[in-house]
């Protein structure tokens, strides 16, 4: 390892050590002795495709580098990091809901129901939330909302990369379903490309109708589908889970 590269490290354990200390004293008294979760979403803003959210319980002596925003990583960075939180964690968990809840219920309530559904899947129950700046409606445990919170907390942080890295393979996939939207590229959101692709192509049944109105004769078309029937998509796996009976 260069100097360089040592300097680089030092300074990555710097701030990975002031989140964690922010993380604490944002979880207050719950967090003292009991298990704090960090709570994000990803896919809010795109044109097709579901909505996730992930939830992660990160061990207290873990010591995983470089969280932070999803959207500040690397894809290759994000995959490693993909990996490692999933290995390491306690519990975590993301959930997808799809294109046709999105219509039916809105998109603030199907954030909202993905995170809740992500919550009700971890294995132990977490003692407080630590939310990327909302408070979830319907749920008991205490919560704490921070804004840019996966920039500060680094289980925020962690379930800001599963979030992403888990709705982005899905988009990967989906572009083979239905190719000429440029899914693998954009992942659903409203670039140049896939919205000249929308007017060539008309919607696809990933779209949201709620959001492609400028696009699209909606007057012309179906409702937003889920025709394999696999939303809500729940995942979740971790060191603290009970063994299956």
């Amino acid at each position: 390892m260069t100097e360089k590269q040592k300097a680089k490290l030092e300074q990555e354990k710097l701030r990975a050590a002031g989140m964690r200390a922010f993380e604490q004293e944002a979880a207050g008294q719950y967090g003292k002795d009991g298990l704090i979760c960090g709570i994000d979403e990803a896919g809010r803003g795109p044109l097709a495709g579901p909505v996730a959210a992930g939830a992660v319980i990160l061990p207290a002596d873990h010591e995983i580098l470089w969280l932070n925003d999803s959207k500040k990583l690397s894809p290759k960075k994000r995959d490693m990091l993909y990996d490692q939180i999933r290995e390491e964690a306690l519990a975590w968990a993301v959930v997808m809901i799809g294109p046709d809840r999105i219509d039916r219920i809105n998109i603030l309530q199907a954030d909202y129901e993905a995170m809740r559904l992500a919550v009700q899947a971890l294995q132990p129950v977490p003692s407080v939330l630590l939310n990327d700046a909302v408070t979830i409606p319907g749920l008991e445990i205490p919560q704490v909302p921070i804004i840019k919170g996966d920039a500060k907390c680094l289980s925020i942080a962690a379930a800001s990369i599963l979030a992403k890295v888990t709705r982005d393979r899905y988009m990967e996939q989906l572009d083979s379903v239905y190719p000429g939207y440029g899914f693998a590229g954009h992942k659903g959101y409203g670039t140049k490309q896939h919205t000249q692709a929308l007017r060539e192509l008309g919607p696809c049944p990933a779209h949201r109708r709620s959001f492609i109105g400028n696009y699209a004769d909606l007057s012309a078309i179906g409702p937003a589908e889920d025709p394999e029937g696999i939303f809500p998509m729940i995942l979740s796996g971790g060191r603290g889970r009970r063994p299956e009976s």
